[in-house]
């Protein structure tokens, strides 16, 4: 865990360190050790934007050839899913004139697609992070005397395990985690990390010479897209509520066919025009599900109804009984509020509305 290094964000809510951060702090503090034979306990470290926040060790192991030293990653009150995962760094001295390399241990992953900004085969250790452990060698054997040609393997207890629930098996990053993050800083809540996976995501994409890709707000409208176009796997974009962060990126790094798929409810509200489908941030405009009904030939009761309908899929369903094509017409408008973000960029965009059970109930765009 560490001291805090920054005000609080707003709210209450605490910061948090990411891995990179954490990573940093256990070289400092295995490197000194290499050298001098004692742990710094707690080392601080600064980080890009200034902060300076101090890290207690939970491991601490000297042997004649390497020093280990592990900090608990604190994610403040963020929901991360590697919050109190032991962050190890291994330092060995290296080939004079090396300088620092970087190897994966247990639990950290090494790059096996292109379009990441790391060569395949390279340990998954992310280039902020790499230069701020960099960084701390250069400190450490100005100070005590080293030359600072080492070797650095990182580790996470329980890596692998962990990263089954992250983009990493889907990035091509393989056998554990990714050593992350820009700042040094966990905002709680941000979106920072899952709009990094997208652009990722988009990167690999583009790597592998693919020419379409689908941008899915949750499993289910991802297993429809795949299933209906033949996708793989790392054509996948878990979009999540973020679709303005794949619009977006894809109009500055085109992709020649973009599909959207997801539920009626997130995709009424790329119909409004919100590209942050987030419950917390956005709504459902009922007033627009009537619009759209009377569009595709709703009378004036049923119009009615629809604006009244608790939810976009209470409202999906009374068009349907109706034989209405609700689910067209969301798609339909959806697909302009994506036009309207890409511009001129040369993606071609189609719309899938699909139901909870994975029904295609609205559908937009080139077949």
């Amino acid at each position: 865990m560490a001291r805090r290094g920054g005000n609080e964000p707003p709210g209450g809510l605490r910061y948090g360190w990411t891995t990179g951060a954490c990573a940093t702090a256990a070289t400092k503090a295995a490197y000194t050790a290499l050298l001098t034979g004692e742990f710094p306990d707690p080392v601080e470290i600064a980080l890009p934007k200034g902060q300076r926040p101090a890290f207690a060790l939970a491991r601490e192991e000297l042997r004649d050839a390497a020093a280990c030293a592990g900090v608990v990653k604190d994610a403040g009150d963020d929901p991360d899913v590697t919050h109190g995962a032991l962050v190890s760094a291994t330092v060995r001295i290296g080939a004079a004139g090396g300088g620092v390399v970087f190897r994966a241990g247990p639990g950290v992953g090494t790059v096996t697609k292109p379009g990441l900004p790391l060569p395949v085969g390279e340990p998954a250790i992310n280039p902020v992070p790499r230069r701020m452990i960099r960084e701390v060698v250069a400190e450490v054997a100005t100070r005590h005397g080293g030359s600072g040609d080492v070797v650095v393997e990182i580790a996470v207890d329980g890596g692998a395990e962990l990263a089954r629930r992250t983009w990493n098996p889907r990035l091509g990053i393989l056998g554990g985690l990714s050593i992350l993050g820009t700042t040094g800083v966990v905002v709680p809540y941000s979106c920072s990390a899952w709009i990094d996976s997208i652009r990722r995501g988009v990167d690999v994409a583009r790597a592998a010479g693919y020419r379409h890709v689908a941008g899915c707000t949750g499993s289910t409208s991802e297993r429809v897209a795949a299933e209906l176009y033949g996708l793989p796997e790392d054509a996948l974009l878990d979009m999540g509520d973020f679709a303005g962060a794949v619009l977006k990126y894809l109009r500055r790094h085109p992709v020649p066919r973009l599909t959207i798929a997801g539920g009626v409810g997130k995709l009424a509200k790329l119909a409004e025009g919100h590209l942050d489908l987030h419950s917390g941030r956005s709504q459902v405009n009922p007033a627009l599900l009537a619009e759209l009904a009377r569009q595709a030939g709703a009378g004036g009761s049923l119009a009615e109804e629809v604006g009244a309908a608790n939810t976009a899929l209470a409202a999906l369903r009374l068009c349907a009984d109706a034989g209405l094509p609700l689910g067209d017409l969301v798609a339909e408008r959806a697909r302009r509020t994506a036009a309207g973000v890409l511009r001129e960029a040369p993606v071609a965009v189609d719309v899938l509305v699909i139901d909870r059970a994975g029904t295609i109930v609205g559908r937009a765009g080139p077949a």
